[in-house]
């Protein structure tokens, strides 16, 4: 906010926050309201306090679809309806005042909003004021952990919380994070959650040797220190385990969906049972107490999809309470109440104890011995990579609308939004979405809403860059460029290609199209003409097309985009004519390749990889790679029944198979500015299920491997689980480290928990854990970095080794409750799924390795999107665009630009670097809001939380025994310091120039 010299602009700026934004703080109730914390029930000091949380928790998809769980359809499959559950709730809330209810998914309870009258809209908003009915959560879904990454979270929580805020104002603020599904973990959404306001984080599922050890310890609640960089608290999160995961007490579960008998309360009838079930809760409430700190403890009253028929959960609830409660009377010290998380957090809070301090994550997560659910950090790669690709495209998609005001969305190619691709990005986040554990139509059904999202997107990007560009040829996308299918490019003489880079700073980027012509001249937006090469298609993309393309060349020219901004280049057939036949002889293998930056060296016999050098550094370090397959466990094993599946990574045994040459296609490409040669390719006439590209760029400081894997045999009925492993001289000591939702790098040691002392019972599966964007391994002298282009699994089960897991297919299900094999078939691959994907390796010093890793891995993160136009450009065309000023600074990404209310922008900054990472990064930074943009005015900024649904100023969280730090003001509104790993949030007030 403004220091007192600009007192004249901060009132007008505050007279407008509160008359035209609206926002945060709108809906005021009539009379005061009595939501959060006022609304607690008393609790009875020197007794055991036991807290009650009736809930349901609902998948937003998993074994059914988003619109079948909602609807109650395909019942066959589940029983499941969550319209029913929301209005069976709110009609037993209105029956009693000491009710309580929570609610989490709030992508199911927008549609039953949109569908209430104003009466029931009303009546609900007055349970919300009462804090009868509580958010808690209050995301679009509730994420995954592992495989999501942080913008698309923040994204979809920003969401969520955006809608309670404008439907509910303050009382529709959730207090408490509520992640009590996910599978593991991550101290990102930690940090994210405690950057969001929130006051508490609870959850049920941890590796069941680290609950063990807090249960007889009592540290089953902690204060989780979510960041290194950041200072304290800014990222400490109070945080609690919940002792049934989210499920009721044993033999208390009273839905239509349970087996439990009811409380019979009439003395007259023989089977009259208030006795026993006051004495068991009674055994069972002391027996809790034990293992938690205080005299309080909570109870999930609840579990999948319940609540369908409230009436039945309430009625029992009322009598349990009142009869649990007389024994007061009788010298019981057990007092049993209605109540909510937060209103158990602010008990917690009252104890005013010392809490442990949490440091590391919770990953893996395994629920017994050879139990680990670390498979699922790969599994279905091909969704985890549409919906990577998805969040790119999204970005790009809310900055254009912003950048081209409101012809975007209403333009000469029609109406075009980025609401729908937001809300399908929203509910990928789940932890059954990009996690990949949903049925195989579930995930189509994702995948479909994606490609939906895709569409409505295209037309606002189709507008505005003919607004920008001033012309309004019709654009051309071309979504398999991955396979070389553009048929544009295949079989037009002349056509533009436009690159939009939604990154603060110039990139520079490979571009590869799918052509028949054998010589092109291309021009750049100077008219400058630009090198290029033709080569032929290699034979494993030729397979993978099944006749979706025909090109038998790639055109590769390298671009140049300016920052939050597009380059276009014009290319022109010269020649055309038969490629090269295919039976021609093959150059033999190179013992090397370089650029400017990198030298790598190859086996002349195999063709594979032997050694990686840093030519800046004079760095070598000997480096071979190659693909292996875990043989996936079927269960019938003397150790454990357990078999490998969606969720659960199980081999069944430690060492994997090398996958043959006779299975195996290599191809090797070096480019430099005049030209690019294939160096080698293997001979075999197998058809191949794993191939590989390895590529050279000239001003790339990482090695390409382009990988293809499938269709995965299953001929010898054998599961399978395909990795690539590097192997090096570099001395990791058993140490590896991997990203956080791709944030903050965490330290991994083999066979160690930092937490507690791990008795390792699966050497392979107990060693995985989520790669998100980058992992790396490291000594005193070479860092050996991967970048990945999707969220996959993966260890370091030996030095100098890291190996990650990149498709799985299997033929059992892990009795976790999909219900079905991972087995992925389609029309176009019916034998088998076939994946594609890179992984970008770079070698640097360890002090210096952040300055390219980072950058590196955000250009996978945001890459630039590609548009065609066919024909020749109009000379009046605007060839080249940026949004921005001037290029950020190194350190500075520009997270978030999206537009918020008419003239209104939501703007986040980040500093990408940690505390102590890089030398010339890690320190702070700053830059001037009105001299960010290039086509808009700032007018008026004013700072918000992470989620953007709290003013930052008036955010305030518990105060857990540590004062908050006193924010002092920035030189002045327009300037803004980003300290190391900072994000900060803004809402402004633009004017279009």
């Amino acid at each position: 906010m403004a220091t007192p010299e600009y007192t004249p602009f901060v009132f007008l700026l505050l007279l407008f926050q509160s008359s035209v934004w609206g926002f945060p703080v709108c809906q005021t109730p009539q009379e005061s309201p009595t939501c959060g914390y006022k609304s607690c029930h008393a609790t009875k000091p020197g007794m055991l306090n036991v807290h009650l949380v009736p809930h349901t928790h609902d998948d937003v998809g998993w074994l059914k679809t988003v619109d079948q769980y909602f609807y109650g359809d395909r019942n066959d499959i589940q029983h499941a309806g969550v319209q029913y559950i929301l209005d069976s709730v709110v009609d037993q809330l209105l029956k009693n005042p000491d009710r309580r209810f929570i609610y989490v998914e709030t992508a199911f309870f927008y549609r039953w909003w949109k569908q209430q009258t104003d009466d029931m809209q009303n009546t609900v908003k007055q349970l919300v004021n009462e804090g009868r009915l509580e958010f808690v959560n209050g995301g679009w879904c509730m994420s995954d952990e592992a495989t999501t990454h942080y913008s698309a979270v923040i994204d979809q929580m920003t969401m969520g919380l955006r809608f309670l805020n404008d439907t509910f104002g303050h009382c529709g603020r959730p207090r408490v994070a509520w992640h009590i599904d996910p599978f593991g973990h991550a101290r990102e959404h930690a940090s994210m959650f405690a950057q969001m306001g929130y006051d508490g984080f609870f959850f049920g599922r941890l590796d069941y040797q680290d609950r063990n050890r807090r249960m007889v310890a009592r540290e089953q609640e902690m204060l989780w220190r979510a960041s290194e960089s950041l200072t304290p608290p800014m990222a400490d999160l109070f945080t609690g385990i919940l002792p049934n995961g989210y499920n009721p007490p044993e033999g208390f579960c009273w839905d239509q969906s349970c087996d439990d008998p009811p409380i019979r309360d009439d003395p007259d009838l023989e089977d009259y049972n208030v006795d026993d079930v006051v004495t068991r809760f009674l055994h069972i409430a002391h027996g809790q107490a034990l293992v938690y700190k205080t005299n309080h403890i909570i109870m999930t009253m609840g579990s999948d999809f319940q609540y369908e028929n409230a009436n039945l959960w309430y009625k029992n609830l009322d009598k349990l309470i009142r009869y649990v409660n007389q024994m007061q009377s009788n010298g019981s010290e057990v007092n049993v109440l209605y109540s909510t998380p937060s209103c158990y957090l602010q008990e917690l809070h009252r104890a005013n104890l010392t809490w442990p301090l949490k440091g590391d994550d919770f990953f893996p997560y395994a629920d017994s011995a050879h139990d680990f659910w670390t498979g699922y950090f790969t599994s279905r790669p091909a969704l985890k990579r549409y919906e990577r690709i998805s969040n790119s495209y999204l970005q790009t998609c809310k900055q254009l609308e912003v950048l081209g005001g409101p012809i975007s969305r209403k333009g000469p190619f029609g109406a075009g939004d980025s609401e729908t691709l937001k809300k399908a990005m929203a509910v990928a986040q789940h932890h059954d979405a990009v996690s990949g554990t949903e049925k195989q139509h579930v995930a189509n059904d994702y995948a479909r809403k994606l490609a939906n999202g895709w569409a409505h997107c295209q037309v606002l990007v189709s507008n505005t860059l003919s607004s920008l560009s001033g012309s309004s040829a019709p654009r051309v996308y071309c979504e398999h460029l991955n396979i070389s299918v553009c048929p544009l490019t295949e079989t037009s003489k002349k056509f533009s290609v436009n690159v939009y880079n939604p990154l603060a700073r110039p990139v520079s980027w490979p571009v590869r199209l799918p052509v028949n012509g054998t010589a092109y001249r291309i021009s750049d937006a100077k008219g400058k003409a630009v090198d290029s090469q033709v080569v032929p298609v290699s034979q494993a993309t030729a397979a993978v097309r099944r006749g979706r393309g025909y090109a038998v060349n790639e055109l590769l020219f390298q671009v140049q985009a300016p920052p939050l901004g597009y380059s276009t280049y014009s290319v022109s057939l010269l020649q055309n004519g038969p490629p090269s036949p295919q039976s021609s002889p093959l150059p033999r293998a190179p013992k090397a390749v370089q650029n400017k930056f990198l030298r790598v060296t190859f086996d002349p016999e195999t063709g594979l990889l032997s050694s990686l050098s840093n030519l800046e550094t004079q760095q070598t370090v000997k480096l071979s790679q190659n693909f292996y397959w875990y043989n996936a466990s079927d269960g019938n094993n003397s150790e454990s029944i357990q078999m490998s599946g969606a969720y659960i990574f199980r081999p069944n045994t430690s060492t994997p198979f090398i996958i043959s040459k006779t299975s195996l296609y290599l191809h090797v490409f070096q480019y430099n500015s005049i030209c690019m040669r294939p160096t080698k390719r293997s001979r075999d006439s197998f058809h191949p299920w794993v191939s590989q590209v390895v590529r050279l760029y000239t001003d790339s400081r990482a090695l390409e491997l382009e990988w293809t894997v499938g269709p995965v045999p299953i001929g010898d009925d054998l599961g399978k689980e395909v990795i690539s492993r590097l192997d090096s001289s570099i001395n990791s000591s058993g140490v590896f480290y991997t990203d956080s939702n791709g944030r903050e790098m965490l330290q991994r040691r083999k066979d160690y928990r930092p937490t507690w002392n791990l008795r390792q019972s699966e050497p392979i599966a107990g060693n995985y854990y989520p790669i998100n964007s980058r992992a790396y391994i490291k000594d005193d002298k070479d860092q050996l970095t991967v970048v990945t282009d999707r969220s996959q699994g993966g260890g370091s089960i030996q030095d100098g080794s890291l190996e990650i897991m990149l498709h799985r297919r299997l033929l059992y299900d892990d009795v976790r409750g999909v219900g079905e094999p991972l087995n992925e078939m389609s029309d176009i691959y019916p034998e088998g799924l076939v994946v594609r994907g890179r992984h970008l390796l770079s070698l640097s010093p360890p002090a210096t390795a952040a300055d390219t890793h980072r950058p590196l891995a955000q250009e996978v993160v945001l890459q630039p999107l590609i548009t065609f136009t066919d024909g020749e450009l109009h000379p009046s065309t605007r060839l080249e665009f940026s949004g921005l000023q001037a290029v950020l600074p190194p350190a500075v990404h520009l997270l978030t630009v999206s537009q918020w209310d008419q003239d209104t922008v939501l703007l986040r900054l980040e500093h990408q670097y940690q505390a102590s990472e890089s030398k010339e990064h890690s320190q702070p930074v700053t830059v001037n809001l009105q001299k960010l943009f290039s086509t808009l005015d700032v007018l008026g900024v004013s700072e918000m939380n992470l989620s953007a649904n709290q003013w930052k100023d008036e955010m305030t969280r518990l105060d857990w025994k540590k004062p908050l730090p006193k924010r002092g003001g920035d030189p002045s509104v327009w300037e803004v310091s980003l300290k190391p790993m900072e994000i900060r949030t803004f809402l402004l007030r633009v004017r279009q120039r």
